[in-house]
């Protein structure tokens, strides 16, 4: 793979390499840049690899303008037996950015153009500053200046990680003027923002069963309740074959992981929106509210083009490991759903993940159920109770009833109880579960 507007080569670390970054951070897609391989992309190795690491991690974060943590990662790879450092740049959202030491000028602005990168002229340095985001969440001030932050350090801490006195500086989020800013509010133990789940009765949004904020606390430990939501949610349909067992999960926990993330880290903030998770009786969505990053087009987006909306948040969850790398998410997303899982408007973008159907028992049979049992699973889409549910099917003897009918499908996993600690209660009923929704489109479908 040759050099491009994308892709730079160094046999070493040198003094231009602040001047390269400067190049794919005023892009639109960002770009990768390879130490220790020759201008054809061939492995030629470097030494000291982690030392090099703490040194172009330093020089970065020192010697450019604004503040570009959050929007660089340093990867080191081995190919053929040498080592090489592998520095993924995003496009940043605060364009121009240039050379500390020379400021927003000729000399310190530069583009990519082609496979080198060239001095930014001074109309484009103008328009630039003057398209420039303002409302991102580094620069507004937080709504509450008394702030803690305990639940933060307590991860930190679980990555080996410790934050000191200065960590709000360290990890930006200070205003210009010194004060917390709208990231800090966000990721403090308690705020005002919250992760929204809603689940629906049927395919559409009228019949709500569940409105849930996940939040009030720091958005890392909101966005891991929400994680083991899914995972909860997400039954996995099981077959036992000889001599094979096979299994399938309702959503790619891979892709719906993804696309949770990305909507937390991607989300605009700035008016108060927060993401939301969505369940229905066929499918699951995740939407993040903003649109795309200004800049970015939808062929950039679908080509792993990472312009992170929200550096702050990015530069914590990548501390604590949540994410992994730069633009990865969507790529994965692509892979398991393909484009037309994705809705993308002017105010939001949306991730729709189908429900796998189940794994039938018998080949071309309704899975093995009684007429009565399908019954069930069509009314059950909506509580009922067990009384309901025998005069549905014309029955009188209710243990017989429950041993036949219901306790198969509670053990399958299709039906679940509204009150499961008490299973004898007088209050108690049935409904489906996803897995049972799921089951239930396939009936209907038929064969």
């Amino acid at each position: 793979m040759t050099e491009s507007n994308r892709i730079e080569y160094k046999r070493e670390l040198t003094d231009g390499l602040e001047k390269e970054v400067v190049a794919f951070l005023n892009a639109r897609e960002g770009g990768v840049l390879f130490i220790g391989t020759d201008n054809d992309g061939n492995a030629v190795g470097i030494q000291n690899c982690d030392q090099l690491q703490l040194v172009i991690k330093d020089r970065l974060k020192n010697n450019i303008q604004p503040s570009i943590m959050g929007l660089f990662e340093i990867i080191h790879e081995s190919r053929d037996n040498k080592d090489i450092l592998h520095i993924t740049v995003a496009g940043g959202l605060e364009k121009p950015y240039y050379l500390k030491k020379f400021g927003m000028t000729e000399k310190g602005c530069f583009i990519r153009i082609g496979s080198a990168a060239e001095p930014m002229p001074k109309v484009m340095i103008e328009s630039l500053y003057g398209k420039r985001v303002r409302n991102t969440i580094g620069l507004m001030e937080s709504p509450r200046l008394d702030l803690r932050f305990e639940q933060l350090k307590i991860y930190y801490e679980s990555r080996g990680l410790h934050l000191n006195d200065v960590f709000m500086k360290n990890l930006e989020l200070l205003t210009p003027d010194a004060k917390p800013n709208y990231a800090a509010y966000l990721l403090a133990d308690e705020n005002g923002a919250s992760l929204q789940v809603a689940k629906y009765v049927g395919t559409d949004r009228v019949d709500l069963i569940e409105n849930r904020d996940y939040g009030r606390c720091s958005l890392v430990k909101a966005l891991k309740a929400v994680l083991d939501r899914v995972n909860v949610e997400n039954t996995i349909f099981t077959k036992i074959t000889y001599p094979l067992r096979q299994e399938r999960e309702l959503i790619n926990s891979i892709a719906i992981r993804e696309a949770l993330i990305n909507a937390v880290v991607h989300n605009d903030y700035s008016y108060g929106a927060t993401p939301k998770l969505e369940f229905f009786s066929d499918r699951v969505e995740v939407t993040s509210m903003g649109g795309l990053p200004y800049g970015v087009t939808e062929a950039d987006f679908f080509s792993g083009c990472s312009v992170p909306r929200n550096k702050e948040i990015m530069r914590v969850f990548r501390d604590l490991e949540i994410v992994e790398h730069l633009g990865s998410g969507v790529p994965r997303i692509l892979k398991a759903y393909g484009k037309e899982a994705f809705q993308i408007r002017e105010s939001f973008i949306r991730v729709i993940f189908p429900f796998a159907k189940p794994i039938s028992m018998q080949t071309g049979t309704q899975s093995g159920l009684s007429p009565d049992q399908v019954k069930i699973l069509h009314n059950c889409l909506i509580e009922k109770a067990i009384g309901e549910l025998l005069t549905i099917v014309g029955r009188t003897n209710r243990t017989k009833f429950r041993d036949q009918v219901l306790k198969p499908l509670l053990q399958a996993g299709w039906l679940e109880m509204t009150i499961p600690d008490k299973p004898t209660s007088s209050n108690q009923k049935y409904r489906l579960t996803n897995q049972g929704k799921a089951l239930l489109n396939e009936l209907n479908e038929g064969p």
